[in-house]
């Protein structure tokens, strides 16, 4: 009887949630803010409050899940790709970031919003924290296999600092694409392309070239 009761809830749950994300989305970009109270929020969408609380704590917690939805789509669609098993770490974390770009990208006006927010890069607003979270869940497992197939370079002490190494890339790689006014976003593509090389080579060999390159490309596109 409970699994029964629980496998009948469970497709419900989802849309009430997303149902929920929907209505908050459109509610900060049509009002620039969020909604007043959780109250005034559920009133004006037909919704009761408890149903809200039945998923989300507060906005707060709202915002969390709905970022961390992303990287939850990004590995959904990676995973599901017949090809990406047999991808190198390299080329994993490459469709990793052009995976989310392509995923941010159709909710831009959102994400440009939100981003537009966080002032100061060293501290994490709360809104990221369930996405960073899920990131670094996802690196961790790749840095490892990186290790094992010996693209990535196992240093003592250096090594324990990869993780906040990538998570530092990919602020870099949000705040490039919340500034980038290129046609499909195309600097964002080669400013990806660049930076996983140069940091693949600063975790490996011959950084060099690649840190030149890289470094006249953001001259150019500065």
């Amino acid at each position: 009887m409970l699994t029964t009761k629980k496998s009948k809830k469970k497709p419900e749950s989802v849309s009430i949630a997303e149902t929920i994300i929907k209505a908050y989305r459109e509610y900060v970009l049509t009002q620039g803010k969020k909604p007043a109270s959780v109250f005034s929020f559920t009133k004006d969408n037909g919704m009761k409050e408890e149903d809200f609380y039945s998923y989300f704590g507060s906005f707060e917690a709202l915002e969390r899940s709905l970022w961390k939805g992303y990287i939850v789509q990004v590995k959904e669609k990676l995973t599901t790709d017949s090809t990406y098993i047999s991808f190198s770490v390299r080329e994993k974390i490459l469709a990793f970031y052009f995976t989310l770009a392509e995923v941010l990208k159709g909710d831009r006006s959102f994400v440009i919003h939100q981003l537009k927010e966080w002032k100061n890069p060293a501290k994490l607003p709360s809104f990221l924290k369930g996405f960073k979270s899920a990131f670094e869940e996802w690196i961790v497992q790749l840095i490892n296999e990186g290790k094992q197939t010996g693209e990535i370079a196992m240093r003592p002490f250096l090594d324990k600092q990869y993780d906040s190494v990538f998570w530092l890339h990919l602020v870099f790689i949000l705040q490039f694409w919340n500034k980038d006014d290129s046609a499909n976003f195309e600097k964002t593509d080669m400013a990806i392309e660049k930076s996983v090389n140069l940091a693949f080579d600063l975790i490996g060999k011959g950084v060099l070239d690649n840190a030149f390159d890289f470094g006249k490309f953001l001259y150019q596109n500065k």
